[in-house]
């Protein structure tokens, strides 16, 4: 694969922190987020000769740094590519690490301009152009020019809460890293997700005392065919205990409340920590400031699907944001592919002008 058109070098200086207010053009494209389909929005701008660049709020790939530490993708390594950039792994499929190294060579190849703990406060219209606050890791604020915004910040923004009482207990937590803590401890897993089976088998092989808890009475669809038959073993094996149809009503501090579904009745087991791997939401701030309505049902910004722009001019959304509450439904594998369409959604409004002016 040919490297970026170096005749756009001129192109792709990152802005400076005053942006706009020293001259400096604005960016044709300003990117929220710095995980994998913000990188490839951001891959995809540079390719095609856009000034562009990155902000987030944490460090590159943010999301998938917080997955589990063992974790492998359920996507094969050509699915995560960006822009044709090869993705080599060592298995059939790619583990945490191998993705970090990955997204951090694809930054690098594209010589993309991440400003790395920024976290954007505001966005707002400014003549034809769009002003972007960012704060950055020691307070210092700084604004930036971009003629358009695409929002790609995920949707790991906050945990769905359980709102039970005692959900504030420290020995609950909506976050799984490894299983070594937990050794010979009891551990309630909260759900049916996939995370949830994967992070339940790891710490029964760790040595913890593992109960699951899902309120139906089956695993997600989503769950990765070739782990769901070990779950299963584990279960009918009594190795892990699995309290089907059922919801936690109170958790205290040795011990959860359990009430079936069905029935309403309830039942306490001993317990050291819960983990509930509930899910999470998107933070939908940025987009409602700019007056992008979002379903208040689904969680759905407005959008064109086949450019991603938003009824607002110039605001695009890009990633999992797009899924609204159904976080399942976009994965780095189809989210990778807006970046693509964001661009030549740019390009097709100013045809003889790439550059937007």
């Amino acid at each position: 694969m040919d490297r970026t058109d170096t005749d756009h070098a001129d192109a792709f200086a990152p802005p400076s922190d005053t942006a706009g207010s020293d001259g400096t053009p604005p960016l044709e494209l300003a990117v929220v987020g710095a995980g994998p389909c913000g990188i490839a929005v951001g891959a995809a701008a540079r390719r095609m000769g856009l000034r562009t660049a990155l902000f987030d709020q944490g460090p590159l790939c943010d999301s998938i740094l917080r997955y589990p530490t063992h974790m492998s993708f359920f996507s094969t390594p050509e699915k995560l590519e960006i822009e044709g950039l090869p993705f080599v792994t060592s298995e059939k499929t790619a583990t945490r690490k191998e993705a970090l190294t990955y997204y951090r060579k694809v930054a690098d190849y594209f010589q993309l301009p991440v400003h790395q703990y920024h976290r954007v406060v505001d966005v707002s219209r400014q003549g034809q152009a769009f002003r972007i606050t960012t704060l950055d890791s020691a307070g210092r604020e700084a604004t930036h020019l971009a003629r358009r915004v695409a929002v790609a910040t995920g949707g790991f923004h906050e945990p769905n809460l359980l709102g039970v009482p005692g959900e504030d207990l420290p020995k609950v937590s909506h976050h799984y890293q490894e299983a070594h803590p937990y050794w010979r401890q009891d551990v309630l897993v909260v759900g049916g997700s996939n995370s949830a089976v994967e992070a339940s088998l790891e710490l029964f092989r760790a040595g913890a005392r593992v109960q699951m808890v899902h309120f139906q009475h089956e695993f997600d669809g989503g769950v990765k065919p070739w782990i769901l038959p070990d779950m299963e073993n584990r279960i009918r094996a009594g190795e892990v205990g699995m309290s089907w149809g059922h919801r936690v009503q109170e958790i205290r501090p040795g011990s959860v409340v359990l009430r079936s579904e069905e029935t309403g009745d309830t039942k306490e087991i001993r317990n050291d920590w819960v983990l509930a791997l509930t899910g999470w939401k998107a933070n939908p701030t940025i987009l409602g400031a700019l007056g992008v309505p979002v379903d208040g049902e689904t969680g759905i910004p407005a959008h064109d699907p086949h450019t991603m722009e938003t009824p607002v001019d110039g605001v695009f959304i890009a990633g999992v944001l797009a899924a609204g509450h159904d976080a399942n439904r976009i994965f780095i594998e189809n989210g990778r592919e807006h970046g693509r369409l964001i661009v030549d959604a740019i390009l097709s409004a100013s045809p003889s002008d790439p550059d937007g002016a």
